[in-house]
This record gives structure tokens, C-alpha cells and sequence, in this order.
């Protein structure tokens, strides 16, 4: 009795590590059966290295290392600035050196071929770092100097440039190594100390050759406004020297009726002359000391009948002040 009571408490002491191990059993049995892919990744699963699917994200199952292995990539989109040759020197097609750098977006578009060809993303890397660098070479030696750096943006064609080397690159990379280049830029453009002297000696002699047509542009726009203008002088001076003699002309028809009149009495003339004279010499009043014996200050020393006389005569108001 006592013997069956120890054996069946010794039983149930076991149960607690029975089941602890069964769970590390079933847990170990999940790992080697059971893989989860992230949402960020694609998985390649090989039996015996080929390739049996590509897995997307969740939990998926496989048959035990070494039977089956699986491979899993990053699905998102990556950069890659590239190593060998990244700031060498690049001839242009006019014999000119440039530093260029690229930057590479791309992503894997084809797990299987990339699995095939490289294995790795890494091994893809140091492929396209090596293409990179050759279209990178061929492309800009297609182009001038002056299509990189210049002063006038419209004759830059960095886009156009960039865009040729995207397109050498994706179709290398998408036919042997399944990733899709999405776009590639000029990270870095410099030009080597050795010819910056004679690329900004030539540019300022661009930018003179434009000042100066500048300048030309101006200075005929000037001489022509001058020409205008004297051209409207003339014509101003012409019309006022006509009005001029028109006016000259009736002035003299006025006074030569006037003369006529002068020549009936040339008394009267003399008179008028003299009292003209007195008019601009003294227009206002003024204080002199003079001898009236010669004239025309002879008027102050007439006879006031003989003024009277010349007054009635013809009408005309004596030494009456100028008016103003």
C-alpha cells in the first residue's frame, strides 16, 4: 500500500518537466518546420540548391536544413552610392576632366534570377558598382564640358545625362540580375584644381562676350533715341522759325502802315521816336540831372503849345508810362 502511494507520488512529481519538455519539443519541432517572412521582405526557398518558390510575407512552411534553406531579401527600395571609381576623374567628349559622383535607386524585381546569377545582394552590389562606373564613363564622353558646368542654364543637360546612364544600367542589371534601376543622380560634380583656372577664364570670357553684346544692344539703342530726338528738334525749331517770320511778317505789315502814317508828318515821327526813347531809359520813376538841349530830353524843354498842338494833331497821349 505504502509502496504504490510512493510510486504514484513520485509520478506526479514528473508530469510538470514531461510537459515543459514536450513544449520545448513542439517549439523546436515550429522552428525547424515553420519561418516567418516580414512584410519588408521575399524569401527564395531552394531543396537541395534549386529554387522550389518565392515566398511574400507570413508564416510559411519547409522541410528542414540541409533538405530545404531559405534565402529572404529586402523587397524595399535601396541607394547605392557605389565604391570603385566613385570620384575619379571622367573625360568629356572635348577632352575635359570632371569628378563625378552617382547615387542608384533601385530595388530586386526578380528574386530568382538575382538568386541565380549572384546568390546575394551583396555580390549584386559589387556587379552594379562595376557598371556603374563603365556607363558612367561612356555617357559622359558623349557629352561636352560645357553641357556640365555653365553659366547659362538652358544648355545644361544634367537630367538628360543622368537619364542615359539610368537607362544603360537598368538594362544590364534587370536582364542578368533581376533588379529594376529606378533612377540615378549626380550626387557630386566638381572639376580638377588643375583645369578650374582655364574653365573660369573661359567662362568669364563667355560672360564678356554677352556683356559686350549687351553693351552694343545698348549703345544703339541709345544713338537712335538721340537720333529721335534731334530728329524732333529739327523739326520743333523748324516750326518755330516759321511761326517766327509768320509773325515777323505781320509785325512788319503792322508797322508799315505805321510808316505811312510817319511819312505824312515826319514832326510826329521824330517826336514819337523821342518819347520811345524817354520810355525805356526812365521806366520808373527816376531822378536825373540832364541838359535838355539834346535829345530826346528836348521834349521837357518844348513849348507846351507845340506838344498840344501835336497832341490834338494826331491823338497821341504823352510820355503816358509803359505798362506793364
Amino acid at each position: 500500500m505504502s509502496d504504490s502511494a510512493n510510486s504514484s507520488g513520485k509520478g506526479g512529481r514528473h508530469w510538470p518537466s514531461l510537459i515543459l519538455g514536450l513544449i520545448v519539443i513542439v517549439i523546436f519541432l515550429f522552428a525547424i518546420f515553420y519561418y516567418q517572412v516580414d512584410s519588408t521582405q521575399t524569401a527564395v526557398v531552394t531543396r537541395f540548391g534549386k529554387i522550389t518558390g518565392v515566398k511574400g510575407a507570413g508564416l510559411h512552411f519547409k522541410w528542414p536544413y540541409p533538405i530545404e534553406k531559405v534565402e529572404k531579401f529586402d523587397n524595399r527600395l535601396r541607394c547605392f552610392e557605389g565604391s570603385v571609381g566613385k570620384l575619379e576623374e571622367t573625360i568629356t567628349a572635348d577632352s575635359k576632366n570632371l569628378i563625378i559622383g552617382l547615387y542608384v535607386i533601385y530595388k530586386i524585381e526578380d528574386f530568382e534570377r538575382l538568386f541565380k546569377s549572384v546568390k546575394d545582394i551583396f555580390n549584386a552590389e559589387d556587379r552594379l558598382n562595376n557598371i556603374i562606373r563603365s556607363e558612367k564613363n561612356a555617357v559622359v564622353g558623349k557629352h561636352r564640358f560645357n553641357e556640365f558646368v555653365n553659366t547659362d542654364p538652358a544648355k545644361m543637360k544634367l537630367g538628360e545625362i543622368e537619364k542615359q546612364i539610368c537607362e544603360g544600367i537598368k538594362r544590364q542589371m534587370l536582364q542578368e540580375y533581376g533588379l529594376d534601376i529606378v533612377s540615378v543622380g549626380i550626387k557630386q560634380l566638381s572639376v580638377p584644381e588643375k583645369t578650374s583656372e582655364k574653365v573660369f577664364t573661359r567662362m568669364k570670357e563667355e560672360r564678356g562676350v554677352v556683356a559686350q553684346g549687351y553693351l552694343s544692344e545698348g549703345e544703339n539703342i541709345a544713338k537712335q533715341i538721340i537720333s529721335d530726338a534731334d530728329s524732333k528738334k529739327k523739326l520743333k525749331i523748324a516750326d518755330a522759325e516759321a511761326n517766327a517770320k509768320k509773325i515777323r511778317a505781320e509785325g512788319d505789315a503792322k508797322a508799315a502802315s505805321y510808316y505811312s502814317v510817319f511819312k505824312e508828318d515826319p514832326a510826329l515821327a521824330d517826336f514819337l521816336r523821342k518819347l520811345d526813347a524817354l520810355r525805356r531809359i526812365m521806366p520808373k520813376k527816376t531822378t536825373l540831372i540832364l541838359n535838355t538841349q539834346y535829345p530826346p530830353f528836348d521834349l521837357l524843354s518844348m513849348d507846351p503849345g507845340k506838344l498840344n498842338d501835336l497832341d490834338t494833331r494826331k491823338n497821341i497821349p504823352l510820355l503816358e508810362p509803359e505798362k506793364k
